[in-house]
């Protein structure tokens, strides 16, 4: 059986986003817009669309499998950041480059950053394929961000993290938005950060359960 990709997105929106209160219309359009099965193995084409992670590349001894994250919190969490047709955003731990093609259609550019640089290889390879031609992929460590291309309008994390570090806000502009899942499985909290006149104050916005991202774990503490 031939699926019908064009279908099952029309499917994906109308029923995983617009159900969980996603109503933001361009943000909507993009997710009609972006092909989400060219963004994934083409042995899980058929399940681009499932409403739950993706996985797009298996564990190694160095580092777990990682994943496109599931459409609804996805959305989610793109809606919270209020992202604005000149903005530019920072997407931290793109994968494959799904994330960073959504934003694309919603943001003036995009910085994706990927510390796998197979994945980061692929995002290229694809995105510009697509023709998606306001997005840079950069490979690096995701808990550093990217400072030489600070300060960044929007910040969005593409996975759980314990916590968010320093030098992630930093690189926010004034007005900025970071947005991020802290905390693990059912546990975690869909948080917006915004940085005021250098300070930056956070809220818990929604609960999320999403797949972790490495390079974020809580530094031990010394105790006596």
């Amino acid at each position: 059986m031939v699926l019908n990709f064009e279908d099952l997105r029309t499917k994906m929106v109308d029923n995983q986003l617009r159900t969980t209160d996603v109503t933001d219309k361009p943000l909507l359009q993009a997710f009609l817009d972006v092909p989400r099965e060219k963004f994934v193995p083409s042995v899980r084409a058929p399940l681009a669309y499932i409403d739950d992670d993706v996985m797009v590349s298996t564990p190694t001894a160095e580092a777990g499998a990682r994943y496109i994250m599931q459409a609804s919190p996805f959305a989610k969490l793109v809606q919270l950041a209020n992202i604005q047709p000149e903005d530019v955003v920072l997407d931290i731990g793109c994968a494959t480059g799904y994330s960073a093609a959504i934003l694309s259609r919603i943001s003036s550019s995009v910085i994706a950053v990927e510390a796998d640089a197979n994945l980061a290889g692929q995002a290229t390879s694809i995105l510009s394929s697509l023709g998606y031609d306001n997005v840079v992929v950069l490979t690096g460590p995701l808990e550093k961000g990217y400072a030489s291309e600070a300060p960044f309008d929007v910040i969005i994390i593409e996975g759980s993290v314990d916590h968010v570090p320093v030098t992630l806000f930093d690189q926010l502009k004034d007005g900025g938005r970071l947005v991020a899942v802290e905390g693990s499985g059912n546990s975690g909290k869909s948080m917006i950060y915004v940085k005021n006149e250098g300070i930056v104050s956070g809220r818990r916005a929604f609960n999320s359960a999403v797949k972790p991202l490495p390079g974020f774990g809580k530094v031990p503490e010394f105790e006596f």
